[in-house]
């Protein structure tokens, strides 16, 4: 495992509209709900995509690479992440989709996946999310190294003047810039995004 030097604060204040999931459970779980979500939000995401193609044209429509997969995580009475305890934790997996898409839009889109995958992808939801000041850093090693970067984050909020502003809505948040199925635990690029705030 290795982590970046890369430690930056951040503030996301603009809002971005995603396809989501959200669900409990260890996300290593064979065939579980969270591989199950998965299979959806990507149904959704490429039908979306592809939506010229079947014939729905949206507004403004542009053609667009779909966004990385990223996921919010929390557990019930912990701060941040017990990387132990993967079976309580509460997620919320989302990739994000251009402002063109409209609610009626994304309704299409579930309705034409579940048809044509033969998939019931009706848990997918159109959310939009806005984080506030964050602290962010890239992570590359397996996801279960990551507490040695969590821990870097931390130092660096101490040493600047900031502290991690855990709430219900405002989680331990991860973009996934490496496909696990593709590519070697110790060489998967993660950014581990925490919310904060100035002491």
């Amino acid at each position: 495992m290795r982590s970046t030097s890369r430690r930056k604060c951040r503030k996301s204040s603009t809002c971005r509209k995603c396809s989501s999931c959200a669900g409990t459970g260890d996300p290593n779980e064979e065939g579980g709900a969270y591989q199950q979500a998965l299979g959806v939000l990507y149904a959704v995401s490429y039908t979306l995509k592809m939506s010229p193609r079947a014939g729905h044209l949206m507004d403004g429509f542009f053609d667009y690479v779909v966004p990385p997969l990223e996921g919010f995580w929390q557990q019930d009475g912990v701060s941040g992440m017990d990387y132990e305890r993967k079976a309580d934790l509460h997620w919320l997996s989302v990739i994000r989709v251009p402002d063109f898409v409209t609610a009626e839009d994304f309704r299409w889109a579930v309705e034409t996946a579940s048809e044509k995958k033969k998939l019931d992808c009706s848990r997918a939801e159109l959310r939009t999310i806005r984080e506030g000041l964050c602290v962010q850093m890239m992570h590359i090693g397996a996801y279960d190294d990551e507490p040695a970067s969590v821990a870097q984050m931390d130092a660096f909020l101490r040493e600047n003047g900031y502290e991690n502003d855990f709430t219900a809505e405002r989680l331990h948040h991860e973009i996934y810039l490496s496909d696990p199925r593709k590519t070697a635990a110790e060489k998967r690029k993660t950014v581990i995004r925490h919310p904060v705030r100035k002491v």
